[in-house]
């Protein structure tokens, strides 16, 4: 039987939108911007090329490893609580006699489609030093006697950042977590109970290792997230000392505050050189490839 390969290419057309957005909105802002961080440009006169000045720069620059070590900092104290939480709601809400599973995961995943921006406001007004509702309920119950200055602190400024990010993100956890525990083949389930496994034996013998995919793609996706932070540490503030200034804060800070748009473009790439190495550490120790 004779079979012809139809070659027309009238498939081109429709996939040429894709490709000449992207090439006009993504592409070329791209290799514009690293053009703009070998060069010196305050964005009113014309841009002189210094060369590799604004990478020897970073190196040099020790507010930018701060940003860094901000932005760690408070991904780890969002991402750990994060997981745990998602990961512990999933298992109760995939059991069979748990009613309202259903309204239990919207109202769980509702802050997610919260804007970061209003999550950032609300969560200011809330520990506010003087008005804030948090001093006031902690001085209602007795466990304070006067109002605390939590963003006078710096660790309980990364910390409320964490809290927000945990807070948006964890609903979205949750529902990834949901969706691969009914991958599970309900066979391996009724296979453990039949030679006499416990619940407790069953989640971690079973569930847990069969979870792993999951946890990589959440790990991994809250990696290449969490180090991205702007909007809620943003409305937060810097903190003392700039304790909560993330890394694309100072970006913005630098290019849109300062004007120093050449030195700007010159972060965004050394900030995307920080996120793929980080994703990179975090493939590898997962034994992503295997």
């Amino acid at each position: 039987m004779n079979s012809k390969i139809n070659k027309s290419y009238f498939g081109y057309l429709f996939i040429a939108p894709f490709f000449i957005g992207f090439a006009v909105f993504g592409l070329t802002p791209i290799l514009y911007t690293f053009y703009l961080s070998l060069t010196k440009w305050d964005g009113f006169s014309d841009p002189v090329f210094t060369g590799w000045d604004n990478y020897v720069r970073i190196v040099q620059d020790a507010f930018f490893y701060q940003a860094v070590l901000n932005t760690l900092i408070i991904w780890v104290i969002s991402i750990v609580p994060q997981l745990i939480i998602a990961l512990v709601l999933a298992l109760i809400l995939n059991e069979k006699f748990i009613k309202g599973k259903h309204f239990f995961r919207a109202v769980y995943y509702f802050p997610h489609i919260i804007t970061p921006i209003t999550l950032g406001v609300m969560f200011s007004l809330m520990f506010d030093w003087q008005t804030g509702s948090v001093n006031k309920l902690l001085m209602e119950f007795g466990w304070v006697s006067e109002p605390i200055n939590w963003f006078n602190s710096p660790w309980w400024s990364r910390a409320i950042v964490g809290l927000v990010i945990c807070w948006q993100y964890f609903g979205f956890n949750l529902i990834v977590f949901i969706a691969g525990l009914q991958s599970i083949p309900s066979e391996v389930y009724e296979a453990a109970e039949v030679d006499g496994a416990s619940k407790l034996q069953t989640a971690w013998w079973i569930t847990l290792p069969m979870l792993r995919p999951v946890f990589l793609f959440t790990f991994i996706t809250s990696v290449i997230g969490g180090l991205q932070l702007f909007d809620a540490p943003l409305m937060l503030g810097n903190g003392p000392d700039n304790a909560t200034r993330t890394m694309v804060m100072y970006l913005y800070e630098t290019a849109f505050k300062n004007f120093d748009y050449s030195y700007g473009s010159a972060i965004a790439y050394a900030i995307f050189i920080v996120v793929m190495f980080f994703t990179l550490v975090t493939a590898k120790a997962s034994k992503l490839k295997e």
